[in-house]
């Protein structure tokens, strides 16, 4: 980008010393190692705690602003400084220029999202901005070097960052100068990515106490978003016993803004014994500038984790940690991402405790106990690992490496992660199968918002017009000021008026008029009004369709997958399949809606059900609309109720919308329900005539005693065979019909069949001339048939080819059991006896020989004499 030169009652641009308090930085005695490790490699890891001036006072040098530093270059040199955070960006460039005797827009600069304020020499921007411009203009034109400033924290976009810079330096210019800054001494794995050295700066740290603080009882742990009211309670009291116990000002971390705003509620009775000052990336400028000035005033600071490395805050000898930090989560399966509550890491929590000890000796109040404090993380994981890949993919898609494989990251994407972000980009037409950038993805790239709301923004403005879809989009881009409730048409009518947070509003009407810009339109001074390129059917201010349908059209844009219907009392079903509720008491289930929008959900840790946090009653008609790519019409045939049931559906993605009865299905389909049919339900569906279940058994047998090629006739084998039995038939009542014993004559090969009954035969005969059956049902194959029947027979036959002997039960003359025996011969020798002796005298007309092998068989009784 072209450097804006400024005369005209600007200070002389010639290097010049800087104020004196630049001398007290300790980074100042690391310059001259920087300068050189520059100049022999290129490249280097600068590794520089909080406070030391090396977001401030590093650039400066590299520009070639401090004439009295040794070693540095010769004539002026533009500076790139990327911060992760917007309120670093604007706080660096106006310290910069104050170490200048400046203000931002002479040789200092800054450009945010939004934002822009030229400058000659340096420019601070974010993370986000420089994307943006490295896709515009790979070669960073005028740029002689780029410092990423707090790349320990390894957010993605910072990541990113690095990597494309390590291409440029590597393939189109090789004399851009690369230094990744860190506030730890964890640089090892930086300085072999950027293949130079480390340069060290040893801060001034003063002692900082370490003071254990704990709940008297332990709370409950974060879950999702929410933090116990009691954990905030017990920082609150901890920073006024703090206060009480030491001098100076006092900075506690808190997870968010939301327990921000509720400490500082707890804490409004502080009077003139403390200021209390909010700070966080939504804080307005004012709020920033009097942060980072010195107070005359006791101060008490509430901020998130933007003050540990990204600000120094002045006046600071008292922290109080509350332990907590927020990540990102990502629920690929569910398409759900949010901020999740976590415990900060010990390496989060030296940083923290560090800002005490900047001036002189401080203390660190902990909120929680020594033994804890050894059990947290080491350090945070990389937000690579957690966050939601899809800015990401088409990120590296429009740079012309959709896999990431060539890229300097020190972690890789994970791959199941990048595979749903590039299905997401493909089904709004930002990727092409390949994964390469379309030119609609390059111009999505190009807006400076997520994919999603950018999709939404372009589609939307056809649908709704510019303005509309601006508004919307941009009050999508950021958090909501909490208790904003869950309607987002009720809030977008709120923030139109001036909301209840002013701050939010001016970023909202900034936003709004970008966006408005980035589409083509010319951005008019307000951001209210009639919208006279929307269509009628959205005409937000006209009769008839109010705003929510202009608002529901551009929330389903961005989030199609999370158009939802409603089931049940506060129950919806969203199109990805995951079932949402709205939480008790909101505004948008009084109305009971039919359809809604979803923007944002999360799903609570162990629930099944995502809960919702902001949406909008929308129609069919547009949930149709904005959600087209899901809608099918699909013939479905499936075991339902019991039955085949064969309709014409239609549906948008998981949501049905309605359905018809199919007269004519397709049979393979239905086969495949009734073959479903019979995995569910059993076999118990078919009619088993005492024949099949006879035939069955002898099948199991011979398969146990010979094995293959005899056929496996267990459930699970025979639900496989019905895939051929089956076919031909329609429904349930076919299935009872089906003759199950010639099917299962159908199964053994010829060569079987044609020796079943010789190997296991139905029937045998017995000396009496009875064919008596063979029960194959147990574990060994059992004859059961009364004694008389079998004299004159020494031995039972054996069956399988005479490797199974057959058991036989030895009935009495009234059909009771009388002996077991597989050794029929043996129970003639040993066993009859006993038996004979038992039972002539309670059968006396029956025949009871002493020698049964040598006896005639009998089916009758003794005539009466």
């Amino acid at each position: 980008m072209p450097a804006e030169r400024h005369t005209g009652g600007m200070p002389d641009h010639r290097a010049r010393p800087v104020p004196a308090a630049s001398e007290r930085l300790p980074v100042r005695a690391a310059i001259p190692a920087l300068h050189a490790a520059l100049a022999e490699h290129g490249a280097a890891v600068l590794a520089a705690p909080p406070g030391t001036g090396k977001t401030t006072l590093v650039p400066l040098a590299l520009a070639g602003a401090l004439a009295e530093v040794p070693g540095g270059p010769s004539g002026e040199r533009r500076v790139l400084v990327v911060e992760p955070r917007r309120p670093a960006v604007r706080a660096a460039a106006r310290r910069m220029a104050w170490l200048l005797g400046e203000r931002v827009g002479g040789r200092i600069g800054f450009a945010v999202r939004g934002e822009h304020r030229r400058g000659s020499l340096i420019e601070v921007v974010t993370t986000g901005v420089l994307l943006r411009r490295l896709q515009h203009d790979p070669e960073l034109a005028g740029i002689d070097a780029v410092l990423l400033d707090e790349c320990h924290e390894r957010h993605l976009d910072a990541d990113t960052a690095m990597a494309f810079l390590l291409d440029v330096r590597a393939a189109l210019r090789p004399d851009l100068r690369l230094v990744a800054a860190s506030a730890t001494a964890d640089t090892e794995p930086w300085a072999g990515l950027l293949r130079g050295p480390v340069v060290e700066t040893a801060a001034e740290i003063h002692p900082v106490e370490v003071v254990w603080a704990p709940p008297e009882r332990p709370p409950p742990p974060p879950h999702g978003m929410r933090v116990a009211p009691e954990l905030l309670r017990h920082v609150a009291a901890t920073v006024r016993r703090a206060l009480a116990e030491r001098d100076g000002d006092v900075l506690c971390f808190l997870p968010g803004v939301g327990e921000i705003a509720r400490v500082a509620g707890l804490l409004r009775d502080l009077g003139d014994a403390a200021d209390l000052l909010e700070v966080h990336g939504r804080a307005g400028t004012a709020v920033q500038d009097a942060v980072l000035a010195p107070a005359d005033r006791r101060r008490v600071v509430l901020a998130t984790s933007v003050a540990e490395s990204s600000l120094t805050v002045p006046g600071v000898r008292v922290v109080v940690d509350s332990g907590l930090a927020r990540e990102p989560r990502t629920d690929h399966a569910r398409g759900l991402s949010a901020l999740t509550t976590v415990r900060a890491s010990r390496a989060a929590a030296e940083q923290r405790a560090g800002r005490a000890g900047r001036q002189g000796p401080g203390a660190v109040y902990r909120c929680w106990t020594a033994a804890e404090h050894e059990r947290l993380p080491e350090r945070p994981r990389p937000e690579i690992e957690l966050a939601d890949l899809t800015a990401f993919a088409l990120q590296i898609a429009c740079w012309g490496d959709p896999d990431a494989t060539g890229l300097g990251l020190l972690d890789p994407p994970p791959r199941a992660a990048l595979r749903a972000a590039r299905t997401a980009l493909t089904a709004i037409g930002a990727v092409d199968g390949d994964g390469r950038a379309t030119g609609r993805g390059r111009r999505m790239a190009g807006i400076g918002v997520h994919p999603r709301l950018a999709r939404a923004l372009l589609d939307g403005a056809d649908l709704v017009g510019a303005r509309t879809a601006a508004e919307v989009v941009a009050l999508l881009s950021e958090p909501l000021p909490p208790g904003v409730g869950d309607d987002l048409a009720e809030v977008l009518r709120e923030v139109r008026t001036g909301g209840r947070d002013a701050g939010h509003a001016d970023r909202w009407r900034q936003e709004t008029r970008r966006l408005r810009k980035a589409l083509g339109e010319p951005a008019a001074t307000g951001s209210g009004g009639a919208n006279r390129g929307s269509r009628e059917a959205f005409d937000g201010r006209g009769a008839g369709r109010t705003d929510e349908a202009a608002v529901g059209t551009v929330v389903a844009l961005a989030f199609p997958e999370r158009v939802a219907r409603a089931r049940g009392t506060r129950g919806l079903l969203m199109a990805s399949g995951t079932g949402a509720e709205l939480a008790e008491g909101s505004r948008l289930s009084t109305a009971r809606p039919e359809w809604l929008a979803i923007a944002v959900a999360d799903r609570p840790t162990g629930s099944a059900s995502a809960r919702i946090r902001q949406a909008v009653v929308v129609d069919e008609d547009i949930a149709r609309l904005a959600a087209g790519p899901l809608l099918t019409e699909t013939d479905e045939v499936t075991w339902r109720d019991g039955d085949v049931a064969a309709r014409r559906t239609a549906r948008l993605g998981a949501v049905e919308l309605s359905s018809a009865p199919l007269r004519d299905p397709d049979p393979e389909a239905v086969a495949a329900a009734l073959l479903d049919g019979l995995r569910r339900e059993g076999l118990a569906l078919l009619t088993w005539t005492p024949q099949a279940v006879a035939l069955r058994e002898r099948l199991s047998f011979l398969r146990g005693a010979l094995g293959d090629p005899w056929p496996d006739v267990a459930d699970p084998a025979l639900t496989a065979h019905a895939a051929d039995w089956v076919r031909g038939l329609r429904c349930r009542a076919d299935l009872a019909r089906l003759d199950v014993a010639a099917a299962l004559r159908r199964l053994p090969p010829w060569e079987c069949a044609a020796r079943l009954d010789d190997l296991a035969p139905e029937r045998i005969e017995v000396p009496s001339g009875s064919r008596v059956r063979i029960d194959y049902g147990g574990d060994r194959p059992v004859l059961a048939v009364k004694l008389q029947e079998l004299f004159g027979w020494e031995a039972a036959p054996r069956l399988a080819g005479g490797r199974v002997p057959l058991v036989v039960h030895l009935l009495s003359p009234a059909g009771r059991p009388a002996a077991v025996t597989a050794d029929l011969a043996s129970f003639w020798r040993d066993g009859y006896r006993a038996v004979r002796a038992e039972l002539r005298g309670r059968y006396p007309r029956h025949p009871w020989p002493e020698d049964p092998p040598a006896a005639a068989p009998t089916r009758r009784v003794k005539p009466r004499r």
